[in-house]
């Protein structure tokens, strides 16, 4: 593990850029098949304890940006409940190998977040194994590209919405009889729910309606004492990409952004961190975009 996190560097040459080589994966993906591999703070992230004792559930925990959360959030010190597809079962124990070699307790709950009855048995394996629950980190989601509205499918349509937005609901309230005043709720909405792409039709709406859900939540539970805040990534180099994206599309991924690169997983999870944590303390109902410079409006 190195300090380069905290290394000024330049960060438009910080990580590798386009071009890229043409490379496509079946989903979910996988990181490992993966040119160049993604970083996700195995090696630069290092933590100061500013979630000691928190207990956390992660979703997409297996890979990309949740996974780089994960690992921030057991080297700050928390426990954490890893939520993810049964085929990245492989993915899921490197990452609980991750965060128990940071001195914190994994759980490995996998499942669908399409299926109402898993996002509350998540909740409760996770409480009944980590003995409570402070943070929801949710990251889990699916991206389809469908070109034309000729294109358009209903089922694909209700699989985004399932995965991306109903699992909201779902696990929020399973997770309201365990969360505390001062506990934190962290979604993951996207530059597309500002900035749409025409082939991200979907996703981007579903995108948007996290920022939305983010804001009336926030309200909603201020009573409470629970804050609920979002991240919007840029582009970020996970297997979300592979899988998802055109091979063509791959080449030049990441360009469009200010810094002419993708992101890398553990260039998000500070942002998640931060939200996490009692420094946030007076933020809520806020979107932190992280898009390499480029304006979400």
């Amino acid at each position: 593990m190195t300090d380069s996190m905290y290394t000024p560097q330049d960060p438009t040459t910080q990580y590798p850029g386009p071009p890229f080589e043409k490379q496509q994966q079946s989903g979910p993906g996988d990181v490992h098949d993966m040119k160049p591999r993604p970083d996700h703070g195995e090696e630069s992230y290092v933590g100061f304890g500013r979630l000691a004792g928190r207990k956390a559930l992660v979703t997409g925990a297996d890979s990309g940006i949740g996974r780089a959360v994960a690992i921030a959030f057991a080297r700050e010190g928390a426990d954490v409940a890893l939520a993810y597809l049964p085929e990245e079962e492989t993915q899921a124990k490197e990452v609980e190998k991750l965060v128990q070699d940071a001195g914190r307790t994994a759980v490995l709950i996998p499942g669908d977040l399409q299926d109402e009855a898993y996002n509350t048995e998540l909740v409760e394996k996770t409480v009944e194994a980590l003995g409570g629950l402070d943070v929801l980190a949710l990251v889990a989601g699916v991206m389809p590209t469908v070109d034309s509205i000729d294109d358009f499918e209903t089922e694909t349509l209700d699989h985004v919405l399932k995965a991306n937005i109903y699992s909201l609901f779902w696990t929020t309230k399973a997770a309201m009889k365990h969360l505390k005043p001062g506990a934190s709720i962290i979604t993951t909405s996207s530059i597309q729910g500002f900035v749409p792409s025409p082939s991200l039709a979907e996703y981007a709406v579903s995108k948007a309606g996290i920022a939305n859900w983010t804001r009336a939540m926030a309200q909603q539970l201020a009573e409470r004492g629970i804050r609920v805040n979002g991240v919007a990534p840029g582009p970020v180099w996970t297997p979300l990409q592979p899988a998802f994206v055109p091979p063509e599309k791959i080449e030049s991924f990441g360009e469009e952004a200010a810094y002419g690169r993708p992101g890398q997983p553990a260039e998000l999870a500070p942002p998640f961190v931060f939200l996490a944590s009692q420094e946030s303390s007076y933020v809520s109902g806020e979107t932190i975009a992280v898009t390499g410079g480029t304006p979400t409006h």
